[in-house]
């Protein structure tokens, strides 16, 4: 079996971060995951008995909307790195970039340290999530240094090669599930319904941390329009310096009087039960998503789900089979969505359970460490 240096900039468990977690445990045993900033995703690995260090404690300057040259500057910090990862490189086999910056530095690392490199690509490379410069570095550098770039959906594959990178070097493998995770009791849901004063309310849940692209306030908007027993639920906090937004939600709430009727959970660990506890989860990015882990979240726990039409949510969900779809931003059809979901609740139980079969299948995390560690041994054995 391969050994793996896996890399990632992120103390924090994001998407690609829990991702990473499911791939690397088949490996736990001949893998080191590095990462770029220490925290809670670290503490994660390691109740996983996934090994793991922290090879910086220098924050890597370059946003996502970084020019060329604020990435040029950054260049001289990061140089120790560089230097470190290159060294523990020569005791795997092969290089496994998680996020973008781990790109950069897997990069110039595997060239010195003369080791493939596989990048997983779990973002859509476009104007809307990165600037120019950054698209280009990123194609660049996959082009010119990857054997192999993983796309966490089609989305993200076709905003890759439309950007300039090579399609030959990509292949699609959607992000794994455990379903197990997903199966809660019937009394654990009904103890956290009265816990948080949800008995007899339509629950809308919406789980993402608290951002303007994930759309928290077009769910609010859409909440004016609908019954007065739909209560929405907001789970996740402000992340990277957001916390002016969080301000302006609690501003568009009280100005259209919706108090009552809008709970903010915070960060939790019972994203399951609560999944469970909701009578629809909402997905409200404001643009396109690169693959969407919360439809499939609430999909595995029988939650009907709607989402915005764009990005990987459109390869997750069939409207009207297993889930809903809504023009992005338009917070009248979404509020159309959640009336029909109250007043017709037999259409929606039959989405839910079409959409916890198909996810069961097509997500399942065995079948997706599956086809990695085959596309892997493939080009690496």
């Amino acid at each position: 079996m391969l050994k793996i240096l896996f890399l990632d900039q992120s103390g924090k468990p994001g998407g690609a971060e829990l991702c990473l977690i499911d791939i690397a445990k088949p490996y736990r045993d001949r893998c080191l995951v590095g990462l770029f900033a220490d925290g809670p995703f670290k503490t994660l690995l390691q109740e996983n008995h996934i090994p793991v260090e922290v090879l910086t404690d220098r924050s890597i300057q370059v946003k996502k909307g970084s020019s060329f040259f604020q990435a040029l500057k950054s260049l001289q910090q990061i140089i120790p790195l560089i230097i470190k990862v290159i060294n523990r490189a020569k005791n795997y086999d092969l290089i496994y970039a998680n996020t973008q910056k781990a790109l950069v530095i897997g990069a110039i690392a595997s060239f010195f340290a003369r080791r493939p490199l596989v990048y997983h690509l779990h973002d859509i490379l476009s104007k809307e999530h990165f600037s120019l410069s950054n698209r280009r570095i990123a194609v660049n550098l996959a082009n010119r240094f990857a054997s192999l770039v993983i796309a966490n959906s089609q989305a993200s594959q076709s905003a890759f090669i439309e950007a300039g990178g090579r399609k030959e070097l990509t292949t699609v493998i959607y992000n794994g599930f455990d379903p197990k995770i997903y199966q809660t009791s019937e009394f654990d849901i009904r103890q956290l319904q009265q816990e948080l004063g949800l008995v007899g309310k339509f629950v809308v849940g919406h789980f993402s941390r608290l951002s303007p692209w994930k759309g928290q306030h077009i769910l609010i908007d859409a909440l004016v329009q609908c019954p007065q027993q739909v209560t929405v639920l907001l789970v996740g906090e402000a992340l990277f310096g957001e916390q002016a937004y969080v301000q302006q939600l609690h501003q568009q709430i009280t100005e259209l009087g919706l108090e009552n009727r809008v709970k903010f959970l915070g960060f939790r660990s019972d994203i399951p039960q609560l999944m469970a506890a909701c009578d629809l989860v909402a997905h409200t990015s404001t643009f396109a998503e690169p693959f969407g882990r919360v439809i499939v979240e609430a999909m595995l726990s029988g939650t009907p789900v709607v989402a915005s039409k764009a990005g990987g949510a459109m390869e997750l969900i069939k409207s009207g089979i297993n889930g809903y779809l809504f023009q992005p931003e338009d917070s009248q059809e979404l509020a159309q969505v959640i009336t029909a979901c109250l007043k017709q609740r037999h259409n929606s139980t039959t989405m839910a359970h079409n959409a916890r079969k198909m996810a069961s299948q097509r997500f399942d995390v065995t079948n997706i460490n599956q086809q990695i560690a085959e596309i892997l041994l493939s080009k690496f054995r």
